[in-house]
């Protein structure tokens, strides 16, 4: 399938990105995450890259994530995008103003990246340069807004004609556990009318509050208008899991902790981060609106085959 694009200078054909193209078939989409290394070593990119291939729809390459120094998001999902992954390069607004978001894009689509996850990033508390400065120029919507633009008008951010069109699939993040609740869901629609197409969303653990604001998103019809995206993070120990729940934003129940804290030494703890990993994904295939499964399996990109394969996901579609 092809993109034509109306109003360039000569006939242009933009291909739609594997993602894209699964999600607008109709299918039950499944991506998982790439981390970059603290490092220039391309190979561990593409080791990561290679346990996935074939496996999923794309995969998240995360732009300095927690703050922490990574090889670039762009260069790693070239490496992804070379060795057989749909990449999703993740732009965040905390590192670029929009004079280097733009230009970065530009780069991305070059290099026949196609999809873009806009999110505002992690404060650089979190990280490994506490002394850095925030940018923000822009906010998520308002980068997401600007990109729109510029992809249906052939217009800069600043006014100034794009020489040559160009089409990314934007998409976004939300979290169903952030209060006040209300505002998230003004949020997301904010997001989806500034241009996001796809949505992922924060770890989900608590299935009956996401069941709950999934009835929210479909009371405003927004599963309509963008693909929602369910994250699933899949951890392989007790101290892991106990971490998670100490973060803003997210909502474990203790009966998951304590499946975890019932677990005898590593490999059982591994077994039983999937198990549960698989029992939430059992149920969130059956939720209204949810299009997709994207699996955060952070540092653990050689356990996805096997949860995708449990979980029924396998073969994935041609499309």
């Amino acid at each position: 399938m092809e993109n034509k694009i109306v109003g360039a200078t000569a006939p242009v054909a933009i291909a739609k990105s594997n993602l894209q193209k699964v999600l607008e078939a109709g299918h039950l989409s499944v991506s998982a995450e790439i981390g970059p290394p603290m490092s220039g070593d391309r190979q561990n990119v593409i080791d990561k890259a290679l346990h996935l291939v074939g496996i999923v729809d794309a995969a998240n390459v995360t732009d300095n994530q927690t703050a922490i120094v990574r090889m670039s998001s762009i260069a790693a999902s070239y490496l992804a995008l070379q060795n057989g992954v749909d990449p999703v390069v993740q732009m965040t607004c905390r590192d670029r103003n929009r004079i280097a978001i733009q230009s970065d894009l530009l780069g991305a689509y070059a290099l026949g990246l196609r999809n873009v996850l806009i999110l505002s990033g992690d404060h650089q508390s979190f990280g490994n340069h506490k002394q850095s400065k925030n940018v923000f120029d822009l906010d998520s919507v308002q980068a997401l807004q600007g990109l729109d633009k510029l992809m249906k008008e052939n217009v800069f951010m600043g006014g100034s004609p794009l020489k040559a069109p160009i089409d990314f699939f934007l998409g976004t993040t939300a979290n169903p556990f952030a209060d006040p609740e209300e505002l998230q869901i003004i949020r997301l629609e904010k997001k989806i009318r500034a241009g996001a197409r796809f949505v992922q969303t924060q770890a989900i653990y608590n299935l009956d509050r996401f069941k709950s604001w999934m009835e929210r998103v479909r009371e405003r019809g927004l599963h309509k208008q963008a693909h929602l995206l369910a994250g699933i993070v899949v951890n392989r120990s007790v101290r892991s899991v106990e971490a998670t729940a100490g973060v803003p934003g997210m909502d474990v129940p203790q009966s998951i902790i304590d499946r975890m804290r019932a677990t005898k030494g590593k490999d059982g703890a591994e077994a039983e981060g999937v198990a549960i990993a698989l029992d939430l994904i059992k149920e969130l295939k059956e939720v209204e609106g949810v299009a997709g499964i994207h699996i955060m399996a952070i540092g653990w990109e050689a356990i996805v085959p096997t949860i995708v394969e449990k979980a029924g996901f396998l073969p994935r579609p041609k499309v």
